[in-house]
Formats: C-alpha cells, sequence, structure tokens
C-alpha cells in the first residue's frame, strides 16, 4: 500500500488544528458576542466567513482521510488541499484587514475618557471644575459611543453618574451599567476623577467593571487650567545704550574723526 510522504503528512497535520484554533476561535467568539452580557466589541464578529472555512476543512479532512484509506500515494493532489486552504484563508484575511482600522475596545474608551477630560477643564471657572449633569452629559453626547456589545448590540450612548464629596476615583462598579461613565467630585469642586464602566483592558466577555489596565483603574483627572504666567520683559542684547553724538558730528568708525590726534 502507497503511503504520502513524511512531510506531506507533517504539512497536513499543521494545518488542520492551525484552522481549527482560528476559525474555531472566530466562530466561537461571533456566537458568544450574540449572546454575553457584555462583550468588547466594536460590532459582532461575522459568523458566515469563519464557519465556511470551518465547512471547506471538514471537506478537504474526508478528502485527506479517503486518500489515506485507499492508500493514495505522494502524488494524490488531495493531500495539497489543506494547505491551499489555510494559505488562501489567511490571505483574504489580510486583504480584508487592509481596508479595516485595528482598533482595540480599551484604546476607544480610553480615548473618550480623554477628550472628555479636555472638554470638561476647558469649562472649569476659577479654581472649580464643572459640576452641572446637564452640562456635562452635553459633552459626552459629542463622543463616540460605548465600545461594547449588550448581548450582541452595539451601545448608542454614554450614560452618566455625577457623584460628589469624593476621596479618590470610583474602583467599584457594582449595580452600575457598562457605558456609565462615573464623574466623582472632590470636595469643594476643586477636581474631578472620571472613570468608566465597560470590561478591563484585554478581556473580550465578563460583567460590567471599571475599566482597568493590568488591574489599575483607568482614571482621567479634571482640574482647572492654571493661569498663565507673565511673561517676563525681554533682555536687550547690549548691555548699556550709547551716548547721543552731539550734534553736528557725524558717526564714523574712525577714531580720528571724533577726537582729533594731538599735534605733534
Amino acid at each position: 500500500m502507497k503511503r504520502p510522504s513524511i512531510k506531506t503528512l507533517l504539512a497536513n497535520a499543521v494545518c488542520l488544528p492551525t484552522l481549527a484554533w482560528l476559525y474555531g476561535g472566530d466562530l466561537r467568539d461571533a456566537l458568544r458576542a450574540r449572546t454575553a452580557e457584555v462583550s468588547a466589541f466594536l460590532a459582532p464578529p461575522p459568523v458566515v466567513w469563519p464557519a465556511l472555512v470551518l465547512a471547506a476543512t471538514g471537506v478537504v479532512l474526508g478528502v485527506v482521510l479517503w486518500g489515506l484509506v485507499r492508500g493514495r500515494g505522494e502524488g494524490f493532489k488531495g493531500y495539497r488541499l489543506l494547505p491551499i486552504l489555510l494559505v488562501s484563508a489567511l490571505f483574504f484575511d489580510l486583504v480584508l484587514a487592509e481596508s479595516q482600522v485595528p482598533l482595540h475596545p480599551e484604546d476607544v474608551a480610553s480615548l473618550v475618557l480623554s477628550q472628555f477630560e479636555e472638554k470638561a477643564a476647558a469649562l472649569a471657572h476659577g479654581k472649580t471644575v464643572p459640576s452641572d449633569p446637564a452640562v456635562l452629559r452635553s459633552l459626552l453626547e459629542k463622543l463616540p459611543p460605548p465600545p461594547y456589545l449588550v448581548r450582541g448590540e452595539r451601545m448608542s450612548a454614554w450614560s452618566l453618574q455625577v457623584r460628589e464629596q469624593c476621596q479618590g476615583p470610583v474602583h467599584d462598579a457594582s449595580g452600575l451599567a457598562v457605558g456609565t461613565v462615573i464623574y466623582c467630585l472632590a470636595p469643594g469642586a476643586e477636581k474631578a476623577w472620571v472613570t468608566l464602566v465597560g470590561l478591563p483592558a484585554g478581556e473580550r466577555f465578563g460583567l460590567p467593571s471599571v475599566l482597568s489596565v493590568e488591574g489599575q483603574p483607568y482614571v482621567a483627572l479634571v482640574r482647572p487650567s492654571l493661569p498663565e504666567e507673565e511673561g517676563t520683559a525681554e533682555v536687550p542684547l547690549q548691555g548699556a545704550t550709547e551716548a547721543p553724538a552731539p550734534a553736528g558730528v557725524e558717526e564714523s568708525l574712525d577714531a580720528g574723526a571724533v577726537a582729533p590726534a594731538p599735534t605733534p
């Protein structure tokens, strides 16, 4: 009975788990994102494409097994289908990726916090930051929507919660919905800590929690802008001002023109 070469068998053995890992994981995430309470995606992941690749993988695997059972040798072209399928699928993914901007949900969330901080600081009066919920809510309406899905649906707008007499940023988001911006005012409204409810950076599924990076909450601090210091007077480059020349005496660089040399 003829058998393919070890090289051909190894190529198929590598391509099969690679396809299952890549596109099986994509299909699992796509299905889970449509049912999970919160998922960190800007849009629901596609289902059709990974399902098609996995279906093609099953068909090609059947062809390979048929060739092995029938004792097909190295010349059987069915042994080349798994590598061809893997390369073709990755090439198609690469073409699609070139037309898309690779934005991560945590990047969008941190950008929203930064923009909100700048807009709120610009409305500060004297030594106090803005505290009117209506004014702060109007700032959020101008920012991109939350980069999270709730059971497969992208949230349309942020919500706002204003807290007073805070001693620091909020770490616990218990009872708050994803997409909530927490504006925590210090005593006297001297400053405000801003956090938002989403998912920790790097996590794709979970329960609503304060956005954090490596376990530390991502916090934006709103403070009044410091008054610009008055500019110092310009210092002349020349140390002393020369006395004006007497009337009727023309300026000259020749010392003899200013003071005649004594007669010998």
